[in-house]
């Protein structure tokens, strides 16, 4: 007996942009581990994800067909080819065949020109393709646990400009190329855990470069393996950038020479930094800031739990922040759901969210759960688990398609499928155990800011990278900084209508956790928050002296 596709029907019947097609296997079975033909026919698709079939051996040849297609996600699979015809996708912007069992890829895959983020991790992968060079919109490519030897020179040449976030970890590489100091916009690039003895030192030459990973690798170069144990980042590129070929190599300069360079680069940032000082002092514009370690700064545990669900998190505290006045609430949730367009790329890159200090009880641990098990306030819902939650959200999506006769849907319906493909869910949760965030989806009604909120807890977390958290969370503080120095300069009146009774309660409280130098001040005072494993090992302690660009925002950080 023939197996049944509903979905494919409704969406040729309704001219649907979307199809997910999840818990198949049934249907698979009865058709010998292959998807109908019929969803070739689907040519108005942009959006294309087949995920979660242990059964699904083979996709339909005639997927070319699909010209509009600009994501095709075919994760968690049982995969054990591709057909040369997806390089009949031309438009194509986003292809994920992780966790299959592919042990190559056709080589038509460089003609997708329009390609920017390629997943081939978990696979069985020996080699790349030739000719990915030609894709030269890409921006990022993960091919982590496979058993790759070695990544083709051409993958890291000068056409591939675009190209930031390179993740290789757990293969079989010996050596990286030297051409990789040619990525001009390389950012993010993870090595660990493959077979190099040396670090070549053109890495040094990517400018842009703001996290590299090499642990698990047996360098000759001790001092250099023992920095990369430590993933210090700059310390590695310095180091790389000082000691020539040499330092890639196992060899260095003296160390005399190597620390007299780093005084000489030290004296000359001070007195760059006194020159911008005094020049800031002329203008009257700028504050001379400071950074100031807080001995008992706010503790943010990482599970191991969360690596293969949501693994990066960045926090930060921002005391200061005047949001009583006018629309000033309403101007910072905007701006953050405008960096949640923008910056974040529609939360797929990372999402923010912002919490009430004062209604935050820390420690905090960040985990990954099963989502049955975990029940969270969304805001402005009642208490649900995170499972019926995602039910829920996805029921109104459909209503919400019906009912507006379009494919698209609003609200936090459209991050649903970010948590594809996720058996756990990664949450926040504080020390009386409550999850007072569900990234990417909601934060908890129970931390919600309000008018009354002078001090908040800012998280960005992120499954693409620790510094992709780093710059999103400078951003919004400084996005923060400017809304509160106009609140204030422009004398907006306190609303004082309709407030919530909890604003009028924390109205009436003297203001002994307020910080008295901000109280009538556009300075905002950032708060160090410490990230750790769950040993106690530094992940993150965020901001650093490294982290903000302190030029031009009226921040002080302690």
């Amino acid at each position: 007996m023939a197996a049944e596709w509903p979905e494919i029907e409704r969406a040729e019947r309704e001219k649907r942009r979307e199809l997910v097609l999840q818990a198949a296997d049934e249907r698979l079975l009865l058709c010998g581990g292959q998807l109908p033909d019929s969803l070739t026919s689907l040519t108005l698709l942009n959006y294309l994800e087949v995920s979660g079939c242990a059964e699904l051996r083979e996709v339909p040849a005639g997927l070319g067909l699909l010209s509009h297609l600009q994501s095709l996600i075919l994760c968690r699979n049982a995969l054990h080819s591709l057909p040369p015809g997806l390089g009949q996708l031309r438009g194509l912007r986003v292809l994920d065949v992780s966790g299959n069992q592919l042990e190559e890829l056709p080589a038509e895959l460089s003609h997708m020109a329009e390609l920017c983020s390629l997943n081939v991790s978990c696979n069985r992968l020996r080699e790349l393709p030739p000719g990915l060079e030609r894709c030269t919109k890409l921006a990022g490519i993960n091919l982590s646990r496979n058993l790759v030897t070695a990544i083709p020179p051409g993958l890291l040449g000068p056409q591939l400009q675009l190209l930031a976030s390179i993740a290789a970890a757990d293969n079989l590489i010996e050596e990286l190329d030297g051409s990789v100091g040619l990525l001009s916009g390389l950012r993010n690039l993870d090595l660990s855990n493959n077979r190099l003895t040396e670090i070549p030192y053109e890495l040094a030459d990517c400018t842009k470069l703001k996290e590299i990973n090499f642990k698990g690798n047996k360098l000759k170069d001790k001092r250099l393996e023992k920095m990369v144990n430590g993933c210090q980042t700059k310390s590695i590129l310095e180091y790389l950038r000082v000691g020539g070929r040499g330092a890639g190599k196992g060899k260095t300069k003296v160390d005399g020479a190597i620390k007299e360079d780093a005084k000489d680069k030290k004296k000359k940032k001070q007195r760059k930094e006194s020159e911008e000082e005094v020049e800031d002092v002329n203008k009257m514009m700028l504050r001379v800031l400071h950074i100031l370690e807080n001995p008992a700064p706010l503790t943010v545990t990482v599970s191991a739990n969360i690596k293969d669900v949501r693994p990066y998190i960045v926090c930060c505290v921002v005391k200061g922040m005047n949001l009583r006045p006018g629309n000033a609430l309403k101007r910072l949730l905007t701006a953050q759901t405008k960096l949640h367009e923008d910056l974040c790329d529609k939360r797929t890159l990372a999402t923010i969210a912002t919490h009430d200090l004062q209604l935050v009880k820390g420690p905090l641990l960040y985990d990954a759960r099963p989502p049955k098990e975990s029940k969270i306030i969304p805001l402005n819902r009642k208490e649900i688990n995170a499972k019926e939650l995602v039910r829920q959200l996805q029921f109104e999506a459909e209503e919400q398609r019906k009912q507006k006769k379009r494919q698209n849907v609003s609200g936090l319906h459209r991050y649903l499928h970010l948590l594809d493909r996720k058996e756990n869910y990664p949450f926040l949760v504080d020390a009386e155990n409550t999850v007072i965030s569900f990234p990417p989806i909601t934060n908890s009604e129970k931390t919600k800011i309000r008018k009354s909120t002078r001090e908040l807890l800012v998280e960005v977390t992120s499954s693409s990278s620790l510094q992709t958290c780093k710059d999103v969370m400078d951003s919004l503080i400084a996005k923060m900084a400017e809304l509160n120095k106009f609140t204030l300069e422009n004398k907006e009146e306190e609303i004082i209508a309709d407030r919530d009774p909890e604003d009028d309660y924390a109205h009436e409280q003297p203001a002994a956790n307020q910080n008295p130098e901000t109280e009538d001040s556009t300075q905002l005072v950032l708060e160090q928050v410490r990230v750790a494993d769950i040993d106690g090992n530094l992940k993150v302690l965020y901001p650093s002296k490294t982290d903000l660009d302190l030029s031009s925002s009226f921040v002080i950080v302690r």
